[in-house]
């Protein structure tokens, strides 16, 4: 008899984290902040949109996103890896330059200002 296939892993819940207050971030610096274990990076833009992807860099696996360095592309708001310098999108976290390597991604997550406060959205699918 052959067993059944894994169950697909069950959605967590999806909550909103305060995650800090809007007045600890700077326009176009990044912080990095730990939300369960998951290490995320926020950046402000020019304009005030907050923006949170992985800090993880995925071409170095080194923890570094939050200390890249922000710009843009067009209207596409981006950080550049200061490990290897491959430039993600803040808005999708796709790679727009490889730098030659494989296409990556960032992680990113939802992300809210309410009362002075930042809150990054958890949960869904492991």
């Amino acid at each position: 008899m052959t067993p059944p296939p894994p169950a697909s892993p069950s959605p967590r819940p999806e909550v909103w984290v305060r995650v800090c207050d809007l007045a600890d971030l700077e326009v176009e610096r990044g912080r990095a902040a730990l939300v369960g274990d998951e290490q995320l990076a926020l950046f402000v833009i020019h304009g005030g949109r907050v923006h949170a992807v992985s800090n993880r860099d995925p071409y170095s696996g080194a923890h570094v996103i939050s200390r890249g360095i922000v710009g843009s592309r067009g209207e596409v708001p981006t950080v550049a890896s200061p490990m290897y310098k491959q430039v993600f999108d803040l808005r999708t976290g796709i790679c727009l330059d490889t730098q030659g390597g494989a296409p990556e991604q960032l992680r990113t997550w939802a992300v809210a200002v309410q009362d002075g406060g930042v809150y990054v959205k958890t949960g869904g699918r492991a």
